[in-house]
């Protein structure tokens, strides 16, 4: 390997690593702006301002956020995610009880949206590239309508499903894998959506491709055509798309546990924005951008590796033109 194509392939990581970094700049200043702070929740209604100043010393939130977030960010390099401000336990403890249950979840959730995506552009494939606006409606539709709706159906009116997805103590969602059906489509659904959107016009420009013209006034079969002429153009693009929604539907745990009851680590999120346990807020909010980056790192390296040689076939960016 020359010194040209080390650094080429050490570019990608070292793009996720800058933007790592920025995201727990972003991530902290977020926890900043939230009103209040654990030692005046936890003093509220109970405390002069003289305890208060003593709790937020005692759990050191008194030091400028300068310092406390290089302390932090010297500590996550380190692996070291810290103590919960309300129980002190270790973050890290507390996300090994919860991560398994989200793990799941999202493994489901993103097969889901897989397959359904994969079967609607094969829809539009098979009419030439028309059509697609109900996955453009679909995207649109707010996660809680999803979860709504989905609830009505599936639990209320048909009573297929449990309307809530409590786990016993120690069980694993795998046990029972009706529980994880409401969270995982209410997850699946739009995403699938969107990721249609984004590779409907990667697919759209495939399509127009001159060799795939004449593949077909050749005759050859559609599915052949599909397989052989357009999907290598695809791969590239879909890998980014589905870096992007393991990353969204990381992220969107958050509302999809609360809401059916979930325990996994968005609900671990929800209840500590609740007691502004900042250690937790902040490791639950780097998740979803720790998969984000990982993923896009690995699609990106798998892309070079996909991609058409002599064309770099069409991109995400150039779906969301053609969308």
């Amino acid at each position: 390997m020359t010194l040209r194509t080390a650094g080429r392939a050490l570019r990608p990581a070292g793009r996720a690593a800058a933007l790592a970094v920025a995201a727990t700049a972003v991530v902290f200043t977020a926890t900043e702006l939230l009103p209040g702070d654990a030692g005046e929740l936890r003093t509220t209604g109970r405390a002069t301002e003289e305890d208060v100043a003593a709790e937020r010393e005692r759990l050191g939130l008194d030091r400028p956020a300068a310092v406390r977030y290089l302390d932090w960010l010297y500590d996550l390099i380190r692996g070291d995610l810290g103590h919960s401000l309300v129980g002190g336990r270790p973050v890290a403890t507390l996300f090994a009880e919860r991560l398994p249950a989200t793990a799941v979840l999202v493994a489901a959730a993103l097969a889901v949206t897989v397959l359904l995506t994969a079967t609607a552009l094969t829809v539009t494939y098979l009419r030439g590239g028309r059509g697609g606006s109900a996955a453009t409606g679909l995207a649109a539709v707010p996660q809680p309508v999803h979860a709504a709706v989905l609830g009505a159906v599936l639990a209320g009116l048909l009573g297929w499903l449990p309307p809530v997805s409590l786990l016993p103590p120690g069980g694993s969602p795998l046990a029972d894998p009706r529980l994880l059906v409401l969270p995982a489509l209410t997850l699946a659904l739009p995403s699938a959506a969107f990721a249609t959107v984004l590779l409907r016009g990667a697919l759209a420009d495939t399509l127009r491709r001159p060799h795939v013209a004449d593949a077909r006034l050749r005759g050859l079969p559609a599915p052949l055509v599909l397989h052989r002429h357009v999907l290598p153009f695809l791969y590239a693009p879909a890998l980014q798309v589905t870096a992007l929604l393991a990353g969204g539907l990381v992220a969107g745990t958050a509302l999809a546990e609360s809401l059916f009851g979930y325990p996994g680590t968005g609900q671990l999120l929800v209840s500590a924005v609740a007691v502004r346990d900042v250690p937790v807020i902040q490791a639950a909010a780097l998740l979803p951008v720790v998969v984000l980056l990982l993923g896009m790192l690995l699609a990106d390296l798998a892309a070079r590796r996909t991609t058409v040689p002599g064309d770099p076939g069409p991109s995400v960016a150039t779906a969301g033109r053609t969308a």
